[in-house]
């Protein structure tokens, strides 16, 4: 098949020279030797070789490759869309002197130089391979659940070695377990827990009257109302995080997480402006969210089986556990006048996931900083941020908002 992925490029910068230095054939050796062994391999003096002595080069003066690796390494390196390889570009991926660009992995340069010509792929799909550990499969399986191109879905496989592994989904939800049996014990209750007098009087928990504790914008997420809110939250966190974690890494799937979190409980404290936050659900939110719309935007090029039930589903657990948020929002507080905790912060972890979630999960291996949409979205959450802390320190005063008691 063919595949003009920019992706392609992406993935093939940061590996070939990882690849190149694990053969004898090394940028270190002097470019004349680079020539002798190149001409050994072009019969005809043409200044190019095919790719399939390209292959032999690598086969002859090398270790032995995984496939994909090769694979993904000849589709960066056949720029003419001919199949074949010419000296000055075999010189170019394997040079001292663009050793530096070529490590910069992400980076556009070196991946428009890549998209004059196409890269060809061999038809072998990554679901054919057998005799796969559980530990392997389970990262096939990922694969195909999160990225759309099978050269992305290979480099993928190829790479992961569960180190590190998914951690900050697993810490996040370890740590909001052990809060909630915490107060589950403090308050013998573990239904609608919210409904207890001594529930908002901890450190964590968002409250309009104590929003000058900056932190309580983001610790909030450590509670949750009940076993019922907990339950659904940390299902979608496990089985729609881990795997973006998996693929994307903590650092960017932590800041679609975060973003979605501060943007919740800011949400909250400017549509919301009398009412307390807790719940992961911001953060939730917009990982999924994220996914999904990352999911539809591609889906003729996502493999996961059964995805259409699968996004319904999706889709009936995040409406069940927003029409929860809702009913409880407006139920009767047990201690006026102090409302129930607002549902405006799942709002707010939508809106992050279908902008910054979405530039995120859709430029896998590629740098951020060099799209212009991450920007674009990444300036109108600042702003909004900004807006949100303007609003807090000036608005309630200005607008005489009648705030319950402390608690």
């Amino acid at each position: 098949m063919v595949n003009s992925s920019p992706a392609v490029a992406a993935h093939a910068e940061g590996e070939e020279i990882e690849v190149l230095e694990s053969t004898n054939v090394l940028p270190v050796a002097p470019e004349d030797q680079w020539k002798s062994l190149f001409d050994k391999y072009d019969q005809e003096n043409s200044g190019c070789i095919s790719t399939e002595r390209f292959r032999d080069l690598l086969a002859a003066h090398g270790s032995e490759l995984d496939p994909h690796k090769l694979e993904v390494l000849l589709a960066l390196a056949d720029i003419n869309a001919d199949g074949k390889i010419c000296y000055q570009d075999f010189v170019n991926l394997v040079s001292s002197a663009d050793e530096l660009e070529v490590r910069n992995k992400r980076s556009n340069s070196f991946r428009r130089a890549i998209l004059q010509g196409s890269r060809q792929l061999r038809n072998s799909a990554l679901r054919e391979e057998v005799g796969l550990g559980l530990s392997r499969r389970l990262v096939r399986h990922v694969a195909y659940e999160t990225l759309p191109r099978e050269v992305d879905r290979k480099w993928y496989f190829d790479s992961y070695n569960y180190c590190p592994p998914p951690w900050l989904m697993l810490a996040i939800t370890i740590a909001e377990v052990i809060v909630f049996m915490y107060y589950g014990l403090q308050l013998n209750r573990w239904v609608l827990q919210v409904s207890s007098p001594y529930f908002l009087k901890g450190p964590l928990p968002y409250h309009p009257q104590l929003r000058a504790q900056a932190w309580r914008y983001l610790s909030y997420i450590f509670m949750h109302a009940g076993i019922e809110h907990l339950g659904l939250n940390m299902a979608m966190q496990l089985l729609v995080g881990v795997p973006l974690e998996m693929v994307h890494g903590a650092l960017r799937i932590g800041l679609v997480y975060v973003c979605g979190v501060l943007a919740g409980s800011l949400a909250v404290s400017v549509a919301d402006m009398t009412a307390p936050v807790v719940g992961s659900s911001g953060g939730v939110y917009a990982l999924v969210s994220a996914h999904l719309a990352n999911v539809v935007m591609n889906w003729s090029g996502m493999k996961c089986q059964f995805k259409l039930f699968r996004m319904a589903m999706a889709l009936v657990c995040m409406s069940v556990e927003f029409g929860r948020a809702v009913w409880l929002r407006f139920y009767p507080p047990a201690f006026p006048p102090c409302p129930n905790p607002s549902f405006v912060a799942h709002l707010g972890g939508v809106a992050v996931g279908l902008t910054l979630g979405i530039v995120v999960l859709q430029n896998y291996e590629q740098r951020l900083q060099e799209q212009s949409l991450f920007w674009i979205f990444f300036s109108v959450y600042t702003l909004f941020i900004l807006c949100g802390i303007f609003w807090n320190i000036f608005a309630y005063s200005l607008l005489d908002v009648k705030l319950p008691p402390p608690p």
